[in-house]
């Protein structure tokens, strides 16, 4: 399980990339890049890293199924992801 403060960081980072993204795409549009340096560092959506929704791990992230492999293993054993199965052979 991931730190809560990182989570926490991350999901302030979602929400100032969704306030910021209109005012972003105007002024990407205008070509005014010294308005661009003026908005908050974490309003860019390329400060978002993406986490496993259900431990908040970063790496080993699956974007099919929006967790990390670790997770992804432990419900597809369980059978609670529908068509995806462990395979042994």
């Amino acid at each position: 399980m991931a730190r809560k403060a990182l989570i926490a960081r991350n999901e302030k980072r979602i929400r100032l990339a969704i306030k910021y993204a209109k005012k972003r795409a105007e002024l990407k549009e205008k070509g005014d890049w010294e308005g661009l340096q003026k908005l908050p560092r974490n309003a860019s959506p390329v400060r978002i890293r993406n986490r496993c929704f259900i431990t908040g791990r970063p790496r080993g992230y699956l974007r099919a199924f929006n967790m990390s492999r670790i997770s992804l293993r432990e419900q597809a054993v369980k059978g609670y992801i529908p068509g995806l199965r462990k395979s042994s052979w």
